[in-house]
């Protein structure tokens, strides 16, 4: 895949998921699969067509061939993937019928040696858009300031960027979330925010329009609330907002990963010129449909599952 055609990089951590259908207690297989945030988002994206690359680094344990495979196989691009002798991050989730269980292994991983050695300025200048979330940031204080860099350059050359805070208090504090987000805000298009996870738990805002106020007035463009209360997404963009339900929420089997899911389906909408309030009605469409099967990345949908949707 030639960099001239590529459209999105992604920037984040390929995780190794081994996932359990009974307690972990009980259990004596564990499946292998990939996983992670930001993954989610590039596979949704390169399942609908779009051309996307992928910024990490993996580690030379024994996993980091599948890794690479498993990403080509969903044909996104990994020319811009390094190696490097640390252990690739992993969790292993189980799910028995009355209970969840979910570890995290992501302490000194490949990629928290993520750097701003790994940004190209000359590559960034050519996309149409840079995506991240503040996962990636955790990492480590290199791969918060690749991801700062990458925005701040994507800005100055007119190339969209849009961030996904994604406070999870599995392993990120609600502090240093609000942080990455705040300095990372002045060069960011398009956010994401979870209402409850994000606007309420980082800034104690829980009204719409008072969140809406308050990222446009910092200067980002269009601003999306998944908000469960409410079953659906609201899409603020030039002082308008429209309201998105969840598509078939009643038929959601396992809503693992959705918001990552969703965010691919905008993002790949938006760099096909939809406007803001169809890309969200789009990208409902593609979520909803990956929460009536099982599995975070296994029930993506492609484009042709969606279009018959809509």
């Amino acid at each position: 895949m030639e960099q001239q055609k590529i459209d999105i990089a992604v920037i984040g951590e390929c995780l190794i998921e081994l996932f359990s259908n009974g307690t972990l207690a009980e259990t004596s297989t564990l499946n292998k699969y990939f996983g992670g945030d930001t993954v989610t988002t590039a596979v949704a994206i390169a399942r609908l067509g779009g051309q996307v690359t992928y910024i990490t680094k993996v580690g030379n344990d024994g996993f980091s061939e599948f890794i690479l495979s498993s990403l080509k196989k969903e044909n996104i691009d990994t020319s811009l993937i390094k190696a490097n002798d640390e252990q690739n991050g992993m969790y292993i989730v189980s799910k028995s019928d009355d209970k969840k269980e979910l570890l995290y292994y992501k302490r000194k991983t490949a990629a928290t040696k993520l750097s701003i050695e790994d940004l190209s300025e000359e590559y960034i200048k050519k996309l149409k858009l840079v995506y991240s979330t503040g996962v990636v940031q955790s990492l480590s204080a290199s791969s918060r300031e690749l991801v700062r860099e990458s925005f701040r350059i994507a800005r100055e050359n007119e190339v969209l960027t849009a961030y996904d805070p994604n406070y999870t208090s599995c392993f990120m504090n609600s502090v240093d979330t609000k942080e990455y987000l705040e300095e990372i805000v002045e060069y960011t298009d398009i956010i994401f925010l979870s209402l409850k996870g994000d606007a309420v738990r980082l800034y104690e805002l829980d009204s719409v329009d008072n969140i809406m106020k308050h990222f446009w007035d910092k200067g980002v463009k269009i601003v999306v609330i998944k908000s469960h209360i409410d079953n659906g997404y609201y899409t603020g963009y030039k002082g308008e907002i429209s309201f998105t339900e969840f598509y078939n929420s009643s038929k959601a089997i396992d809503t693992t990963a959705s918001g990552d899911v969703f965010n691919g389906g905008f993002l790949y909408a938006i760099t096909k010129g939809y406007a803001p309030a169809d890309a969200a009605k789009f990208a409902s469409v593609v979520s909803g449909l990956q929460t009536q099967n099982f599995g975070a990345i296994q029930s993506i949908p492609y484009l042709n599952a969606v279009l018959e949707k809509i």
